[in-house]
């Protein structure tokens, strides 16, 4: 029986096993794929089961007038939630979730004394503030999520986002990147948060170091980390507290957690 036979229900439920890129793509083959390929069947399927909570607690308002819409809506760019403490995407190619914890979402020892760290309005950024290192000889960042907020059966990766501006004190000075599954694995490594990637001494010690983003700030892989699906926090951490020398010019945007691309 060829395809073309087949009842529109049939090929969108065909199509609703795959993958969104796939379905777009096949939405090319003829036009029942084309007219099965918008139905609400097929995009609920890659809709997270709790995407009404994440439509609900939304800053602004989500425009759509289909599941495929909704979809985009939640994949083209950041939907802002928890009251600007985190971002919610889903990742276009897969519908992978994918979250950002605010720096309002963290931990950051000091980050409560204007002396240390001030909370400022960034244009830059997905979120409402963002924190301003002014001064510290502890650096001390720490972010926990649950994986039952994140897709199972994932490998998922965790990135500091920040930037630096009239910075000092990192340069020559290793930091400790962690992410830890309680009970479980621990991902650690020592990196360098300075971005000028033509310092010498960069170069010398090896380190892996920031890099730039399509939105203008800067990253840098923490860890990573495979989520079977269970009830679990995930701990991240960025620590210098070891030298002592004082440090100023980070901007920190937040920690995203996002699935784990394969070079």
């Amino acid at each position: 029986m060829e395809f073309q036979a087949l009842p529109e229900g049939c090929v969108a439920s065909i199509l609703s096993c795959t993958t969104p890129a796939d379905v777009c793509r096949l939405s090319a083959v003829s036009k029942i794929f084309c007219s099965a390929a918008e139905s609400d069947e097929v995009w609920e399927r890659f809709l997270p089961s709790d995407y009404h909570s994440i439509v609900s607690q939304a800053s602004a308002p989500l425009n759509y007038d289909s599941k495929k819409a909704l979809y985009f809506a939640l994949a083209d760019r950041p939907v802002i939630i928890d009251q600007g403490r985190k971002s919610f995407q889903l990742e276009k190619k897969s519908g992978k979730k994918c979250y950002m914890l605010a720096a309002r979402a963290l931990t950051v020892i000091w980050g409560d004394n204007e002396n240390y760290w001030t909370w400022i309005v960034d244009p830059n950024s997905r979120f409402p503030e963002i924190a301003e290192l002014k001064d510290v000889c502890w650096l001390e960042i720490r972010g926990v999520i649950n994986t039952r907020a994140l897709s199972p059966n994932t490998q998922y990766a965790a990135y500091l986002v920040f930037k630096m501006i009239d910075a000092y004190g990192f340069r020559n000075r290793p930091v400790e990147l962690s992410v830890e599954i309680l009970g479980g694995h621990v991902s650690s490594k020592i990196v360098c948060l300075d971005s000028n990637r033509e310092t010498p001494s960069n170069r010398v010690m090896g380190l892996q170091r920031p890099k730039d983003r399509n939105d203008g700030w800067l990253e840098i892989e923490m860890g990573e980390f495979f989520n079977p699906g269970l009830e679990d926090e995930v701990k991240m951490s960025v620590l210098e507290t070891t030298n002592g020398n004082w440090k100023k010019g980070l901007f920190l945007e937040g920690i995203e957690v996002r699935p784990k691309r394969e070079n």
